[in-house]
């Protein structure tokens, strides 16, 4: 296995991870946002709001993106699966 290869599949691997994981937090990161807002508005200082408001928004995106998610993960790992034979030699 050669250094480029090795440097291809790191990448390739962030990169899915980021694209796996970047829906998601971009979600948790919103949601914290507005929420943040309209606790400064209203001047409620309670965290377990934007907890639980974090966690369900997640959580209805995660269910909502499951297939596509699914099919990202599956294909690359099909790629990469398919590709050891010419990693070995």
């Amino acid at each position: 296995m050669s250094f480029a290869l090795t440097l291809d599949l790191a990448r390739n691997a962030i990169l899915h991870a980021l694209l796996l994981a970047g829906p998601l937090l971009l979600v948790a990161v919103v949601v914290g946002l507005l929420v943040s807002v309209a606790q400064a508005v209203t001047q409620i200082q309670e965290q377990t709001i934007a907890f639980v408001a974090k966690l369900v928004a997640v959580s209805i995106v995660f269910l909502v993106m499951l297939s596509w998610l699914l099919q990202i993960a599956v294909r690359y790992t099909t790629e990469l699966m398919r590709g050891v034979p010419g990693m070995v030699s």
